[in-house]
């Protein structure tokens, strides 16, 4: 079996995360900040291991700015519904995934305002066309960092110094990069970065989180949801310190131990080093795929340019048959379909049929792609 599908979730996971919620269930099992006896005060400090070291990795001085959530769709949603009221702007683009867009379309028919800049066939885009479309009541600039359908890194450093220059805050979905690609909150303008466990930082489902940068006022950003905290437990008011004010409920403490331990492998390994190996790998399967007769790959097609997530269809066969013949004749497992984001397969031309989704991770091999380049091609030649 070779697992490609690791644009939704990544597969396998490095041992340390597996031991790490094992361990997290026969020996800790409390939760955190709700006693003071020593297994409460265990898991306390598993979760604030977790929060430092995705500080470290996102370039975050204060881990307390690290929000915990349950995915990055969480994360989306408190950075817009927190940040925007009615009548405000915010500037998107057309390769978004729905777990920014449908918010921000919600947000719309509440009376935010909403642009929607057109990004080029490829996915790319030009700043400067997101820049025209800024007013002078443009709260925030939200964008992805890289697409999910076809990898396509955004030049989101630029944004965020258009972002700074004109007074707009910006917001960063990293579903795709993160852990996968070097991140630096302020070196890259970044004001908001939500970000999930379950893809590049290795660990479980059910992670994610929204790290503040230095320059956003958190009294800017509303909780999206109140209620215990195991913090000033007297008041019936929400908390209104850091991360307090936004993590009502009891967490996750046994994913958030698996996240743990896969954001410290990620350090360990080194982002760089990542980054390095998923961009060989692309350029082998971008290498391979373009071989194939009445083959079309998507994107800018180009390893230096994307992350290692590559869409491409085979002559006129529904995606959904491909995908379905990989798994079955040659165990390759991937998607098909629009992946969560319509808006992306129209800009791409690729609306309504979708495409075949391949992508990789540091865990997968040159074999393993040499072998999906050749079943893809077996299919594709009518074997």
């Amino acid at each position: 079996m070779i697992y490609l599908d690791n644009a939704a979730t990544t597969w396998p996971k490095p041992a340390c995360v597996a031991q790490a919620m094992t361990d997290y269930a026969l020996h800790v099992g409390a939760s955190p900040g709700r006693g003071s006896h020593r297994l409460s005060l265990e898991a306390s400090r598993i979760v604030y291991d977790a929060r430092e070291a995705l500080a470290r990795l996102f370039g975050l001085p204060d881990p307390l700015r690290v929000i915990l959530t349950a995915n990055a769709t969480e994360a989306l949603n408190l950075a817009v519904m927190g940040c925007l009221n009615p009548g405000d702007h915010v500037v998107t683009t057309s390769m978004e995934h729905n777990a920014l867009m449908r918010p921000l379309r919600h947000l719309e028919s509440l009376g935010v305002l909403l642009s929607v800049v057109p990004c080029a066939s490829d996915g790319a885009l030009d700043p400067q066309v997101l820049e025209k479309a800024m007013r002078p009541n443009t709260v925030l600039l939200a964008v992805n960092h890289a697409s999910n359908v076809v990898g396509t890194l955004l030049p989101v450093a630029q944004i965020g110094a258009i972002a700074r220059a004109r007074g707009s805050l910006m917001l960063v979905d990293a579903a795709q990069t993160g852990g996968a690609y070097p991140i630096d909150m302020a070196a890259m303008n970044i004001d908001l970065l939500a970000f999930t466990g379950h893809k590049g930082l290795l660990g479980p489902q059910g992670t994610g989180g929204l790290c503040l940068g230095e320059r956003l006022d958190p009294d800017r950003l509303q909780p999206l949801k109140r209620g215990g905290t195991g913090s000033n437990s007297e008041l019936e008011e929400q908390p209104d310190f850091l991360p307090d004010k936004y993590e009502a409920g009891t967490l996750n403490a046994l994913a958030i131990a698996g996240l743990g331990a896969g954001v410290r492998y990620v350090l360990e390994q080194g982002v760089a080093r990542i980054r390095h190996h998923e961009e060989e790998l692309t350029a082998r399967l971008l290498s391979g795929l373009s071989d194939i007769p009445g083959l079309h790959v998507y994107g800018t097609r180009d390893a230096r340019l994307q992350t290692a997530t590559v869409s491409f269809n085979v002559g006129d066969m529904q995606p959904s048959e491909v995908a379905e013949r990989l798994d079955d004749e040659h165990g390759v497992l991937c998607r098909a379909g629009l992946h969560c984001a319509p808006a992306a397969h129209r800009t791409l031309g690729t609306y309504p049929r979708g495409t075949v989704r391949f992508g990789l991770s540091y865990l997968n091999t040159s074999e393993q792609v040499n072998a999906a380049v050749e079943a893809v091609r077996g299919i594709a030649l009518g074997g």
